[in-house]
């Protein structure tokens, strides 16, 4: 008898939802907008690297081997188209009126500075170790240290920022060091080729798949991402059919009705976590079958359908407990809808869906270990990018079908309190 009743719930469900077009809108062609756009916006930008370069302004004052050197490893980078045709007024002016992310100005004399001190110090040291040196160098050791000017857009973001100046950085010190080992042999009068070869180097090691490496892309990350946040849109439809039948006086028949009033909320639960299964199966569809049509990276889920079904159905359960709270407490479709879209929106940018936890401050970091968000991101990653299985995200789904019976036994308290006699 009480599946029977839960399968009228269900019908039930599904004829309102046949009535609200808007709604199956919502749910279902939003999220494939979204998810298409921000991958494509997103991949360019990946992509940069191997594509269009960025135009920087280069404004050479010395002219001689240090600056010539530092313009050679910028143009071999890769990223950068340099533009020369500039002052440093002119230059200052252009980027900081936004036509230009940067400008890099050599000073003059670079070069005869850094190497009148280098050999005044070097001479120093040789001299202490009771070598001949030539003593009025010693004495020339007062030139004060070269600043390389940076100028950079206001908009720029910081981390462009400290990338460029831990890359200039980095070339003014391989090129400090391998004058030291130069001078150290002219002092020592060596014929031996002293070269400054690095003794650390770094070495990424990435997972692998047979011989090939593993690389994480941008499909891999919006495909989990933009799925999880389709899953908790569902919040607005649901609570805005909970508050409709409120005023519609369906909401007191059920009570009154011999169907126990939990049955009434199980309907909802199996009808909208059919709907979110879907929604995820479309947004996997999408990325294995029209991204690589649009010149973007296939979604590999080979052997991962399953732990992501079954992250799928436990997020679509903390999702509709969220909207059985919301669609119970709110009197209004005034409150419930918008409120509804804004705390989604909300709880995907505490829970990492636009910007990575780690590049949050320390106390929203703190915060988004509490979004349901955050646990269904981490569940879909681990299976995705670091091939957990079911076992490595047990503590995630736990918490997510824990948040589904808080929400839902709130809902219940809340509905039982508002009707008491």
């Amino acid at each position: 008898m009480l599946l029977y009743k839960l399968w009228r719930s269900f019908i039930k469900e599904i004829l309102l939802l046949k009535r609200d077009i808007g709604g199956i809108v919502i749910i279902f062609v939003m999220p494939l907008l979204l998810i298409i756009t921000i991958t494509l916006i997103q991949d360019s930008t990946f992509k940069n690297m191997e594509g269009s370069k960025i135009p920087i302004i280069f404004i050479d004052n010395d002219q001689s081997e240090i600056s010539e050197s530092i313009k050679k490893q910028l143009e071999n980078s890769k990223t950068f188209e340099l533009l020369t045709d500039f002052n440093e007024k002119s230059a200052e002016t252009a980027v900081f009126g936004g036509d230009y992310q940067m400008a890099i100005v050599i000073p003059k004399n670079l070069t005869k500075d850094i190497n009148s001190n280098i050999d005044s110090k070097v001479q120093s040291i040789v001299s202490s170790f009771g070598l001949e040196t030539d003593s009025t160098a010693i004495k020339q050791n007062t030139s004060k240290a070269k600043d390389i000017r940076l100028y950079f857009d206001p908009a720029t973001n910081i981390s462009f920022k400290n990338n460029v100046m831990n890359a200039v950085n980095k070339m003014v010190f391989e090129i400090e060091n391998k004058k030291i080992y130069k001078a150290f042999q002219d002092q020592l009068g060596t014929t031996e080729d002293l070269k400054n070869n690095s003794l650390i180097a770094f070495k990424e090691i990435t997972p692998k798949k047979g011989n090939m490496d593993v690389l994480p892309n941008s499909v891999q990350h919006n495909v989990p991402a933009w799925a999880l946040f389709a899953i908790f849109f569902i919040v607005v439809p649901l609570s805005i059919n909970l508050v409709k039948e409120k005023s519609q006086g369906t909401s007191v028949r059920a009570r009154i009705s011999p169907t126990p009033y939990f049955i009434h909320i199980l309907g909802k639960t199996f009808t909208y976590l059919i709907i979110c299964v879907i929604q995820f199966l479309l947004m996997v569809a999408v990325g294995i079958y029209l991204f690589p049509y649009m010149d973007l990276p296939q979604f590999d889920v080979t052997g991962k359908m399953f732990p992501l079904i079954i992250v799928t159905i436990f997020a679509g359960l903390a999702a509709i407990g969220f909207g059985v709270l919301l669609g119970t407490v709110a009197d209004t479709q005034e409150q419930s809808a918008p409120f509804g879209a804004t705390s989604v929106v909300v709880l995907a940018a505490i829970g990492g869906i636009w910007v990575p936890v780690f590049l949050m401050p320390e106390f929203m970091q703190t915060i988004a270990k509490f979004s349901p968000m955050n646990w269904g991101l981490n569940a879909y990653y681990d299976i995705i990018l670091r091939n957990s299985g079911i076992g490595g995200i047990a503590k995630e789904i736990i918490f997510l079908f824990l948040f589904y019976i808080a929400m839902v036994a709130i809902s219940l308290f809340y509905e039982r309190k508002q009707n008491a006699v």
